[in-house]
């Protein structure tokens, strides 16, 4: 998808705009095998401040060792991540928000490309998933231990080398980036992956019905609309339209409950954009994210990630 990117050029604007952060240099794991026609390169890391993860969180392997509250998601970790067992770590926010591997691995199968954000990154859980079927991936978080836990997991699943580890505000490193790229014309992000907090662990009404409860029907539950204002830290419209300033093509990870009204209403109508030709209008994709009997969330796909829409891209 799209033209090769220079990510030299953006690797110095991310060590001219976060330059307080360590930088590494590595080359690339030989023994991981990368996309068909996807080529080999050094890049620069920017790491957070710790070295090593291992003693910023505990490595829970038993239920008996988990705090009450957390028990449901303990149930799940291999779920989250499938190489658990060999020292994967989560924060407590990294519990409940971490994205399911399956369903990242879904996501990062739609994203291939060059250059991938992941504006939010957490613990890593997309990050790791975009590594496999990207050239790079940058990984922005706010917090230096979930930046050092993603690190960590990555190099785990052996794909650390190919990420930009960054601690940066997602809005900020966009104006950043913004201004660095304004009037030149060049793209070298092709998409931005957008997982923003949703609210914290009680964003549905019912807070028996987490992420990860274990109701068998999904559809015997009703929840009110989940509405774009309640995402964090911005509203999520605001959000959305930063976004798409650096690119069109975005994949925006919300909660299964979310108003189909709002989201359509992110793209202009076709009166704006093709002067009332229905056929010219862009539209977005809406993809359920289902495990087993239970649906998760939702990925709407912007610009060349939607279906019949790759010309966009």
């Amino acid at each position: 998808m799209g033209k090769k990117s220079n990510f030299t050029g953006l690797s110095r604007f991310v060590h001219q705009a976060f330059g307080d952060q360590e930088t590494t240099t590595k080359k690339t794991d030989e023994s991981f095998q990368h996309p068909a026609k996807r080529r080999k390169v050094e890049t620069g890391t920017v790491v957070a401040i710790h070295r090593g993860a291992e003693g910023l969180v505990p490595h829970y392997r038993s239920a008996e060792e988990v705090p009450e509250h957390l028990q449901k998601y303990f149930s799940q970790r291999k779920r989250y991540f499938s190489l658990y067992d060999q020292g994967c770590l989560l924060d407590e926010e990294g519990w409940y928000s971490v994205t399911p591997e399956r369903i990242a691995d879904q996501i990062a199968e739609r994203c291939r490309c060059d250059t991938v954000l992941d504006a939010f990154c957490g613990v890593g859980g997309n990050a790791i998933a975009f590594a496999k079927t990207c050239e790079r991936v940058i990984a922005l978080d706010t917090s230096p231990v979930r930046l050092a836990l993603a690190r960590h997991n990555a190099q785990i699943y052996g794909v650390a080398d190919r990420i930009e580890f960054i601690l940066a505000d997602y809005i900020s490193f966009a104006e950043s980036y913004l201004s660095r790229a304004s009037g030149n014309g060049k793209r070298d992000i092709d998409i931005v992956f957008l997982s923003p907090p949703w609210g914290g662990i009680s964003y549905l009404t019912n807070p028996q019905d987490s992420p990860d409860s274990d109701e068998s029907d999904v559809s015997l539950v009703r929840h009110p609309e989940y509405s774009l204002a309640s995402v964090k830290p911005i509203h999520g419209a605001d959000l959305f339209h930063l976004t798409r300033r650096i690119t069109p093509n975005v994949a925006y990870f919300l909660p299964r409950h979310t108003s189909l009204d709002e989201l359509s209403a992110l793209l202009p109508s076709s009166d704006a954009t093709s002067g009332g030709d229905d056929s010219q209008q862009e539209i977005l994709e809406i993809e359920e994210e289902w495990m087993g009997s239970k649906l998760k969330a939702l990925t709407c796909y912007f610009g060349g990630l939607a279906a019949g829409q790759e010309h966009l891209f």
